[in-house]
């Protein structure tokens, strides 16, 4: 069975840190793209980040660029969003979620087939 655990949410002050983490089983996504999404109360889920199988090709959405950086450890199967300078506006459900495609890195949801249970971040001003 398949299961992506993610870990490292918390309430933060506006302008903290946090580090996500997210520890699948079950398979291996080493040729996968694996992706961080959001949702807050009231929105639709969004992607933050998402990551290539080989951990070169990174995307950020255009609120995160120069604020967030995803990685991967493979040997680890874990994949990180670590989060600065948090605004209030980040506050959501952080989901991880694992692609089966190969050879791509995409960057909307119906492109991923696994996702993890979720992690709230809140960042209070």
């Amino acid at each position: 069975q398949v299961q992506l655990v993610e870990s490292g949410g918390g309430l933060v002050q506006a302008g903290g840190s946090l580090r996500l983490s997210c520890s699948h089983s079950g398979r291996t996504f080493s040729s996968n793209a694996m992706g961080w999404f959001r949702q807050a109360p009231g929105k639709e889920r969004e992607v933050v980040a998402a990551v290539s199988w080989k951990g070169g090709t990174n995307y950020y959405t255009d609120s995160v660029k120069g604020r967030f950086t995803i990685s991967r450890d493979h040997a680890k199967s874990t994949v990180y969003l670590q989060m600065n300078s948090l605004t209030p506006e980040d506050t959501a459900v952080y989901y991880c979620a694992a692609s089966l495609d190969v050879g791509i890195t995409p960057t909307t949801a119906r492109y991923y087939h696994y996702w993890g249970q979720g992690t709230q971040v809140t960042v209070s001003s």
